[in-house]
């Protein structure tokens, strides 16, 4: 079991979920650092699909600097006028940017007592926004650790519907080379979590 910084005890399957949405959340939140690209190259992988997208991760990031990590990710995210892919919830669902998931998205961080950092000005409902919210609530960084059922439910209703296909687009997008691998952990993780999330009681 490990401790999180409220004490309060979760097993150790949930932080290593907890530490991949912090890092997937760390990558897509802005161009990564000299630290994080350091971090990077040493994953270590297995043969499974997810081990396979961290050895190749790692052996892209190996080849990357900060310069062309950071260019790389504003030709995906930033670009002129707009990047290549729109990584929020609204946009994918509903083919607009601050429609009605990102409404929603606010009125349960409401009741989960969750709030935007005073230097975050993306809407809420950007991916890395919400990997970082799913890691928060498994860990109790905002609170008490959320249960299952509560994760389930915030998964099912910001995240399930239209991550998998945004991580699909960023695995094949035309600006993806160190984040094609990204996207493919990011599109196999969606999927563990989806059918973790099926097995928990209704």
């Amino acid at each position: 079991m490990l401790a999180t910084a409220s004490n309060i005890k979760i097993t150790e399957e949930d932080q290593l979920r907890a530490d991949l949405y912090d890092y997937l959340a760390a990558l897509l939140a802005g161009p990564p650092s000299k630290a994080l690209l350091k971090k990077t190259i040493t994953l270590k992988g297995d043969d499974s699909d997810l081990g396979a997208g961290f050895k190749a991760l790692s052996r892209v990031a190996s080849a990357q600097n900060e310069k062309s990590a950071s260019s790389e990710f504003n030709a995906l995210f930033i670009g002129i006028g707009r990047g290549e892919l729109l990584p929020y919830a609204s946009f994918y669902l509903t083919g607009f940017l601050n429609e009605k998931p990102l409404a929603a998205l606010r009125k349960d961080m409401v009741g989960l007592r969750i709030s935007r950092a005073p230097n975050v000005f993306e809407p809420e409902d950007n991916i890395a926004s919400l990997f970082e919210m799913m890691a928060g609530m498994i860990t109790g960084r905002f609170n008490e650790p959320a249960g299952l059922d509560q994760q389930k439910e915030f998964f099912n209703r910001h995240i399930g519907p239209w991550a998998e296909h945004f991580f699909s687009d960023l695995e094949g997008a035309k600006n993806s080379v160190l984040y094609a691998p990204v996207g493919a952990i990011g599109r196999v993780f969606i999927g563990i979590e989806q059918e973790a999330f099926r097995m928990v009681a209704k």
